[in-house]
């Protein structure tokens, strides 16, 4: 068996910057446009739903962003995050390649998600906000919203795609432990919910529908912000902490990445994973970045390249993005985390430049990848996670075809502790 690699920081090694991606590549992202008038939104059109701080973070170009004391110490409840060696998995699949995984489980909630609920629960509280309302696929982003707003004083309204509801309850009590109210979406508490349910009675929600009824509370309701836990700029600045680490722990052990790969539903993780990696891309570094995504819910690999709203309704700003079309309803697969009809338009952009590769799998190949992980590796993955290590086994089998020593590094954004009914 190959040499047993857990590479860990201590928690003063962790990073004390967020990385802003926006600063190094050469282009610049279209503008977000108003949803009614079609011009280009102006930044403080968006404090109607985020507060101030997280606004100039979406549209900064500063290269590194410090990260509040506040913050650092909720992250030092559960970061840094080790980077493991997968000798058991690399073994099975007979590879030359090294196979290292960030496991980003360890948090509080289980995901990578609570690397951006903190720094947007600190920013509400410290702009005077009382209450945050968001969405959640999977539940993830719900329970670790849930999670910061009682580190930091906030009620947490959650709006829980139907479907996931149903097939996920204890992500639903998860969010109840740590005080936060949950809501099947559609719902009966919005116009656009009822909209909805008198279309279609059984309508397994989407996120899309999920985000327009959680900003519509957000414009009924006193001292009420947004918060959203993929897609925007910020969101994947915060994400950053991912690949910071995973560059300074790949440092310790002499190694540098050939492929670094994601799972990819709206982009969080995977630009939390690749951004910090952009610097060596663009200086002709060989380096792959990766993203992995199911075939029914395929916005990088099948979307269109186009402006669209983030939601269903039509409320948010419109963004340049690959997207199956704001109206896609994704069939009921298991992770609910990607069911996702649009793409983080940092994402986005880099996949249009050819600077990002992305590939589909089916939910059974992402099963058996999550099912042969779990037994060589001893972590059961969350069903999103699966599809990135889906990607690394088939990077690994192609280099073993190739006789190349590749360094492939991916995320496991999570644990699949509370999805052992979609493995059942």
């Amino acid at each position: 068996m190959g040499k047993r690699e857990r590479v860990y920081l201590s928690v003063e090694e962790m990073p004390k910057y967020w990385y802003n991606a926006l600063a190094d590549l050469p282009f610049e992202l279209d503008p977000p446009l108003n949803p009614q008038t079609k011009e280009i939104m102006k930044p403080e059109e968006l404090e109607a739903i985020f507060p101030k701080p997280i606004v100039e973070q979406e549209v900064t170009k500063e290269r590194y962003i410090k990260i509040p004391d506040a913050v650092l110490e909720e992250y030092a409840i559960f970061r840094p995050t080790p980077l493991i060696r997968a000798t058991n998995l690399e073994e099975y699949l007979e590879t030359p390649a090294r196979i290292y995984y960030k496991y980003e489980g360890v948090s509080p909630t289980g995901s990578h998600k609570t690397n951006t609920s903190i720094p947007q629960a600190y920013y509400n509280k410290i702009s005077g906000v009382d209450i945050l309302v968001t969405e959640t696929g999977a539940g993830q982003w719900g329970s670790a919203l849930s999670y910061a707003g009682l580190k930091f004083g906030l009620n947490i309204e959650v709006y829980m795609v139907k479907t996931s509801f149903e097939q996920k309850p204890m992500r639903k009590h998860l969010i109840n432990l740590f005080n936060g109210k949950v809501t099947p979406s559609p719902s009966l508490d919005t116009e656009f919910g009822k909209k909805m349910i008198s279309m279609d009675e059984d309508n397994p929600g989407s996120l899309g529908i999920a985000i327009s009824e959680a900003l519509e509370v957000v414009f009924t309701k006193k001292n009420a912000k947004y918060a959203l836990g993929s897609v925007l700029n910020h969101v994947l600045l915060h994400q950053s902490i991912i690949g910071l680490e995973i560059k300074k722990q790949l440092e310790k052990i002499n190694e540098s990445a050939d492929v670094v790969i994601g799972c990819h539903g709206g982009g969080s993780n995977l630009g939390g994973t690749i951004l910090p990696f952009v610097p060596e891309k663009l200086s002709n570094d060989n380096i792959k970045f990766l993203a992995c995504e199911p075939k029914s819910c395929p916005s990088l690999t099948e979307g269109e390249y186009r402006y669209d709203n983030g939601d269903t309704a039509g409320l948010t700003p419109l963004m340049k993005m690959y997207t199956l079309g704001k109206e896609f309803i994704p069939p009921k697969i298991h992770a609910g985390g990607l069911r996702y009809h649009g793409s983080a338009p940092i994402i986005a952009r880099l996949k249009h430049e050819g600077l990002l590769d992305a590939v589909a799998f089916s939910q059974d190949e992402t099963f058996e990848a999550a099912k042969l992980f779990a037994k060589l590796e001893g972590i059961v993955p969350a069903p999103e996670s699966s599809h990135a290590i889906a990607g690394a086994i088939k990077e690994a089998i192609e280099a073993k075809e190739n006789k190349e020593e590749k360094v492939i590094v991916f995320t496991l954004s999570g644990h699949g502790l509370l999805d052992l009914t979609a493995y059942s």
